[in-house]
């Protein structure tokens, strides 16, 4: 079965749509405007810092995006910063003269991250009541900036979040419990540089920008107690699942035997900014505008998509069902637009991501719809462990696959999407975006 023309452009239209949408959230661009640098003085968002009056400069961070944020970071300050270091993910570097860039493995740490983060403590850690400490944080600074508490190892913390990728945890809950095994996050990283002055630039990559969820808040006060990490632990049954380290911290912490994570009103955080300088909400918008002049009508659903991949690929399908049929919310041509970050708890050994696994369930909902699709990615451009953003599906797709021996139903029970998408050349590329900023799904109608 061949793809019909309105589903060719539909598929087409979608992928512009879904660059420019990463246009608005490059964190260079979003960078330099939130930061300027005039008459010698550093401004953003009210605060204004004169530059003679600082002795030192450091330049810190973690995250997909941190290094491409220290290029307009240097271009302001050049041979003002006295040293920095940020940590991405691998094949996220960019080229910076001041700024060192170490890569780090994402989602789950390793001992270059350690390394890494155990570098931007030390540094920090030099700040004095005259210096500024300029940190720069993104989606994947959690895994990016692994430093765990005494008693736990690297390999304790790669399996917990390992268990807790797995588990269908929120990002919420899965940085809660990475506060509290953690030396730098939870707003100890703030603690370390504190009396300096603290500028944290930041991505936001969760839902709602809550400051102490993204990257795990490292200079941010934390909410979360080691109470609601055992609390996590008991909902999703993992307890037999964790090393046994992580279980005795989190229940030494939870009986008042080992400090809590700095929390709102510490003084430590007396000299701190934190300013979100892109997040979903500016791709989302932006992908409306696109959508426009593109000729569509659009429609923002939600910036604040959450749950079971399967479960939202069912209601987003039936939005566009409804279009297609009785021209609601709004008449074809249609682009629905919705944001957010989506779990997937794995019952296979698949290969996929939950951009691809939501893809996959809608095409089961929209199977023989013609003139409808769905495109589903990460801004990030990777998809769990995948080297695709996500993927597009339409009322064709199960038909396609059916020609060519792939049965649907069993590559989703085996979280396998990614090689069912490859087969049907329907994998959403993009290739490392530099940015991230969730996820964003585009329901299109023609």
């Amino acid at each position: 079965m061949e793809r019909s023309g309105d589903e060719h452009r539909l598929k087409r239209h979608a992928v512009e749509i879904f660059q420019a949408a990463l246009r608005a959230v490059d964190p260079r661009a979003a960078v330099r405007t939130k930061v300027r640098l005039e008459e010698g003085r550093l401004r953003v968002e009210g605060m204004e810092l004169d530059l003679a009056s600082l002795e030192q400069v450091y330049v810190v961070g973690a995250g997909k995006a941190s290094a491409a944020m220290a290029q307009p970071v240097e271009a302001m300050l050049g041979d003002r910063i006295t040293r920095g270091v940020v940590s991405v993910k691998v094949d996220h570097r960019v080229p910076l003269e001041y700024v060192a860039v170490r890569e780090a493995s994402h989602p789950v740490p390793d001992d270059a991250g350690c390394r890494a983060a155990k570098e931007i403590l030390d540094l920090v850690s030099e700040a004095g009541p005259k210096d500024l400490v300029i940190v720069l944080l993104s989606g994947g600074g959690s895994a990016l900036l692994p430093l765990p508490v005494d008693g736990v190892s690297l390999e304790a913390k790669q399996e917990t979040t390992r268990v807790l990728l797995g588990c269908g945890a929120t990002i919420h809950e899965i940085n809660a419990i990475r506060k509290h095994l953690s030396r730098v996050k939870g707003g100890r990283l703030a603690a370390a540089a504190a009396p300096a002055q603290v500028l944290s630039l930041i991505v936001s990559d969760v839902i709602g920008d809550d400051l102490d969820v993204i990257a795990s808040g490292p200079t941010v006060p934390d909410s979360s107690t080691f109470g609601d990490c055992l609390e996590i632990v008991e909902r999703y049954g993992i307890r037999s699942s964790l090393p046994g380290s992580v279980l005795h911290h989190l229940e030494a912490g939870a009986a008042g035997r080992v400090p809590e994570t700095p929390k709102r009103g510490d003084p430590c955080f007396r000299n701190v900014r934190n300013v979100i300088v892109a997040g979903n909400r500016a791709a989302v918008e932006a992908g409306a505008e696109a959508a426009a002049d593109l000729g569509f009508r659009s429609l923002i659903l939600s910036t604040m998509v959450d749950g079971e991949a399967r479960e939202v690929a069912r209601v987003l399908a039936a939005v566009a069902k409804e279009v297609k049929k009785h021209r609601r919310p709004l008449e074809p041509p249609a682009c629905i637009l919705a944001g957010g970050e989506t779990t997937v708890t794995l019952r296979g050994k698949g290969k996929g991501g939950r951009n691809q696994e939501l893809a996959l369930a809608a095409a089961l909902s929209l199977d023989g719809w013609e003139g409808v699709g769905l495109l589903s990615g990460g801004t990030d451009g990777t998809d769990g462990p995948t080297d695709a953003a996500g993927a597009w599906v339409d009322g064709s797709t199960l038909q396609r696959a059916r020609e060519l021996g792939l049965e649907a139903r069993r590559h989703l029970a085996d979280n396998n999407a990614y090689p069912f998408f490859a087969n049907l050349d329907d994998l959403l590329v993009t290739g490392p975006t530099l940015t991230n900023v969730m996820d964003l799904q585009l329901i299109m109608v023609a």
